[in-house]
């Protein structure tokens, strides 16, 4: 019997069309697309390392720094950093400075949003005791994305300031502050602030803290921060205080 060439063509499509058919009903369905990772509500980082002083002490010492992010479903956002600076000389206490910030930002929308802000600040070497302004006020955030953050705030509150020998200072104060930060890699960053705070029974008499540094991830879990601080004071408790004092922290820090 002779087949005919069409015949086996034909047959041939056929059996490929069935068992290609029937492969694909047999195929899995692809999986489901995984659901993004829900935003982390709480972040930061705490660590220590070693600090360069100039300004009323020279020295050689250690610091220990800790910031917290809480940012809440309902608008609002905490934020706290402290900054512990100790150092000796000769085995003679030569520095001894504690700074903690804790400020609450509650979004009014895209752009606007108030805040809440206590600062205190520790440093006997200026004549310091305690240094307590709690402000509130209102803030706008000019750039706002995932490199480039640039934010001006601006409100009004009190301050309280113990310096030896002499009874507890209280006035009322007026606030302004500008936040910025640009992403240079997606491993570095570099960051930079201005608080200042004038006391409204002597615009004269003002505290202006300035900081800018940067961060490099060292690995997954770990960063090293290289910051210079300059806290000016326009009028020391006494003439012998130095109006301003400059500090270079290098930390190593524990994100979380």
């Amino acid at each position: 019997m002779i087949i005919r060439p069409v015949k086996v063509v034909s047959a041939t499509l056929t059996c490929l069309f069935f068992f290609s058919s029937f492969a694909f009903a047999q195929a899995p369905a692809p999986a489901p697309a995984a659901a993004p990772a829900p935003a982390r509500e709480y972040s930061g980082s705490f660590g220590g390392g070693i600090t360069l002083t100039g300004g009323n002490s020279e020295t050689r010492n250690y610091n220990l720094a800790y910031s917290h992010i809480h940012e809440r479903k309902n608008g609002n956002t905490d934020k706290i950093t402290a900054l512990y600076l100790r150092g000796k000389q000769n085995d003679v206490l030569t520095l001894d400075r504690a700074s903690v910030i804790f400020r609450d930002e509650y979004k009014l929308s895209r752009r606007v949003f108030l805040f809440g802000e206590v600062s205190y600040l520790h440093d006997p070497f200026r004549d310091i005791n305690y240094y307590v302004a709690p402000v509130g006020g209102i803030g706008y955030k000019f750039v706002d994305n995932d490199r480039t953050k640039l934010q001006f705030s601006g409100g009004a509150g009190g301050t309280w300031e113990r310096n030896s020998y002499v009874p507890v200072k209280s006035s009322g104060a007026v606030n302004a502050g500008q936040n910025f930060s640009q992403k240079i890699s997606t491993s570095s960053e570099f960051t930079e602030t201005v608080a200042a705070f004038w006391n409204t029974n002597d615009f004269s008499d003002s505290l202006t803290a300035f900081s800018a540094g940067i961060t490099t991830s060292i690995s997954k879990q770990f960063e090293l921060k290289v910051e210079f601080r300059d806290s000016y004071k326009n009028r020391p408790p006494n003439p012998a205080v130095k109006k301003n004092d400059t500090a270079l922290v290098i930390t190593f820090l524990l994100k979380y």
